[in-house]
């Protein structure tokens, strides 16, 4: 058996052959093969596929931007609402990893693509759900949001195609985490690289009505997503279903198991609050910064989009950890599970602290690509080297989290969150912003404290190592 893995690791000798193999399908077993060759394995896709996902961000709002500064607001005003569906996906995502990478561990396959079934149920409800309440009240949503007349104007469309297609945001949220947990990341990676291209491509097509598409402006951009994530999700049913893979799916495995069921939204319960608390607390900033008008609105926006390039890598990094978390607790190697984090969190730390110095250091420059206007400009540089500077602690905090999720303790990061974002960043939000002459700027200098503040608090849950021994 020993020699059977030094014959397999052989194929992993440097860094570059470990890159190459990390976005093939393989069948590493990840709770006996080296921490230093497991982590990259699934670290790799996992951060290109959640850098993918920044990218139908970027792309948007790159196209966008050349429609106006209401047409950029209208656009982040959605984002900030639609990040209530991701806090949901997220919610259940977590729960589904944590799952699936423990049964993986314990050798439980079966009841692994069990439990991937009965997430496709939840989500075709939940869906059905949101689309109702998008094509019915998106223009309430963005009056209550801050949005004035004319972004309503232009917003109204693309929120209600967003949100009439929250399935395929649910669906490639869900069954790209139910990959992960199986440790099948490239399998999630390449259908955000489908999604990702055919967005690319349909974006400018439709926004400015190149060829023979017609000229939808802003619509189009959701238009352009949607048809993406879509595909994506097509890809992953016929993955699933196709029977070579550590998650196989039949379609036995869709008869309706209420027991499962319910134990899955039992679970999910904490994850589901514990991104509702932080994308919310995201809402109400938005409601903040609308007192001072649409550029600052728009360069936060812009910001947020462009942060994602940085921490939706060490997002991947964080359910890298969560998958070797899980499945190494399922294999009863909680001392392995801990190796893991403390790798992880080095890596992110190394990968964070340069980003936050070229971000500081090129704030200006970085702007001057997405606006013209000097206050969005302005409101942008503050921003951007506002939260460089918190870079660090948003590295550590991120892992702590994930890891504890995919050890099943997804309580702990519930609790966090909300000691973090509500009882902390919003009422400072509101006082530097209103009460001091910091306006807008202090909205940035709260997320910087709340963010040093969840990573302090995550820490401690982490060190107190009850998190090793939940039954999920």
């Amino acid at each position: 058996m020993t020699q059977d893995i030094t014959v397999k690791n052989n194929k992993y000798k440097n860094w570059i052959s470990i890159f190459v193999n990390s976005l093939k399908e393989n069948d590493i077993d990840f709770t006996t093969t080296p921490i230093k060759i497991a982590l990259p394995m699934l670290a790799i896709p996992m951060m290109i596929e959640l850098s993918m996902e920044a990218i139908f961000a970027v792309v948007d709002i790159t196209f966008v931007s050349f429609l106006g500064t209401d047409a950029v607001a209208a656009v982040g005003i959605t984002e900030a609402l639609i990040t209530v569906l991701y806090a949901v996906s997220m919610g259940l995502g977590v729960t589904v990893t944590a799952m699936v990478s423990r049964r993986v561990g314990e050798n439980k396959r079966k009841e692994a693509a069990e439990i991937t079934g009965q997430i496709i149920w939840i989500s075709g409800v939940i869906s059905i759900f949101v689309a109702t309440i998008g094509y019915l009240y998106a223009a309430d949503m963005l009056e209550l949001l801050g949005a004035n007349n004319s972004v309503i104007e232009i917003g109204e469309s693309y929120t209600t195609i967003l949100f009439c297609g929250s399935a395929s945001i649910m669906y490639l949220f869900l069954l790209n985490a139910a990959f992960r947990g199986a440790g099948d990341a490239s399998i999630a990676f390449k259908s955000l690289a489908i999604a990702n291209g055919i967005n690319i491509i349909l974006d400018p097509c439709l926004i400015f009505g190149i060829g023979f598409f017609p000229e939808l402006g802003v619509k189009g951009a959701a238009i352009a997503t949607t048809i993406g994530r879509t595909i994506g999700v097509l890809y992953l049913a016929y993955v699933l279903f196709q029977g070579k893979n550590r998650l196989q799916l039949k379609m036995k495995d869709l008869v309706i198991r209420l027991n499962i069921i319910k134990r899955i939204i039992t679970i999910s319960v904490y994850g589901i609050s514990q991104f509702l608390l932080s994308t919310s607390s995201w809402l109400v900033l938005i409601k903040i910064i609308a007192i001072f008008g649409s550029a600052p609105i728009a360069a936060y926006t812009i910001t947020l989009r462009l942060m994602e390039f940085v921490w939706l890598p060490v997002w991947g990094l964080g359910n890298a950890a969560a998958t070797l978390v899980g499945q190494n607790l399922g294999a009863n190697r909680a001392d392995r599970a801990i190796k893991s984090v403390k790798l992880t969190t080095k890596y992110s730390l190394y990968f964070m602290i340069v980003f936050g110095v070229l971000q500081f250091l090129f704030a200006s420059q970085i702007m001057d690509l997405f606006s013209d206007n000097q206050d969005v400009i302005n409101y942008g540089i503050n921003c951007l080297k506002i939260i460089a500077c918190g870079y660090p602690a948003l590295a550590v905090g991120m892992i702590l989290v994930q890891s504890l999720n995919g050890a099943g303790d997804i309580k702990s990061p519930a609790i966090v969150n909300f000691l973090s974002y509500w009882v902390v960043q919003i009422p400072l939000a509101y006082f530097l912003s209103v009460h001091t002459d910091l306006m807008g700027n202090g909205v940035f200098i709260s997320i910087l404290v709340a963010e040093t503040i969840l990573a302090i608090l995550a820490y401690l849950v982490f060190q107190k190592s009850k998190w090793q021994e939940i039954n999920i």
